[in-house]
């Protein structure tokens, strides 16, 4: 499996593309639009949808370079899922976008539940947020690639979410091992080419033929999600204290993924500036 770029855009992804768009979910929904300020400083519009009944939690917002950006939280399996739809170089014998995805395990305290996301509101919609905590750059290295047509294993939402980047979705050694361990059948994974610590490929960035197998490296990040609960102390008439839920916290997270492609050419934005 190898990461590729899409032929034929659908008119639904292009439509994607041009619009921040996000597809409702079929449970109890909830959408929350908010403004926040991207690193390059421009200000785009995330939209946070909440699904209780599937419990799960879905962001997506478009980047000024008009790559769009989804993250879905899927709590019954506790798995995290990232798909980046990247606007192709067109002069450069690209397509019109290339989709990647990333998989790995949900942790705890990484954002707040679906049913706390869906009972959200913002008294000012117009307002620019900015995160309150600015949380460290998570490194992962996707050591091997996961089959779509038995994604389902893992999670609900890949098929939907990961469908274009088919042989373009990653994840972990740790985590294709945790899998593993919970019963998940192994010929959903194949182990990439060398992306160990000595690595046996050159970097891209600096791998001057576009037709060599090389490292590529991508990074995005969440500038602002709903990370924690906020609790207050109340006491009662008899001065009896209690704890009830008051807020939440805002984070901002980035992530680096490294990754095995077998061309240069599906990893254009990997170069030395």
């Amino acid at each position: 499996m190898f990461a590729s770029c899409i032929c034929v855009a659908s008119a639904r992804i292009l439509t994607r593309l041009c619009a921040l768009v996000l597809v409702v979910a079929v449970g109890l929904g909830s959408e929350l639009r908010v403004r926040v300020r991207l690193s390059d400083g421009l200000v785009t519009e995330e939209v946070l949808e909440a699904d209780s009944e599937r419990d799960s939690i879905s962001l997506e917002f478009k980047q000024g370079d008009g790559t769009l950006i989804t993250f879905v939280a899927d709590f019954k399996q506790d798995v995290k899922i990232f798909r980046a739809l990247i606007l192709g170089e067109l002069e450069r014998g690209q397509n019109q976008y290339q989709a990647l995805c990333f998989i790995s395990r949900l942790n705890r305290n990484e954002i707040i539940p679906s049913e706390s996301m869906a009972r959200l509101r913002q008294k000012n919609p117009q307002a620019i947020r900015l995160a309150e905590e600015r949380r460290g750059l998570e490194q992962l290295t996707m050591s091997a690639a996961v089959n779509l047509t038995q994604a389902w294993q893992l999670s609900s939402h890949i098929h939907n979410m990961c469908s274009e980047a088919r042989e373009a979705i990653y994840t972990r050694e740790a985590d294709v091992k945790h899998w593993l361990d919970k019963g998940v059948d192994g010929s959903i994974f194949e182990v990439l080419p060398q992306t160990t610590e000595v690595p046996s490929f050159q970097a891209c960035h600096s791998t001057k033929d576009l037709w060599q197998p090389c490292l590529c490296t991508y990074s995005l990040r969440l500038e602002w999600y709903p990370c924690l609960l906020k609790y207050c102390r109340s006491r009662d008439t008899t001065g009896r204290g209690s704890n009830y839920k008051c807020g939440i916290k805002s984070c901002s997270k980035g992530y680096h993924f490294t990754y095995y492609v077998p061309q240069k050419q599906l990893c254009l934005w990997d170069e030395e500036t």
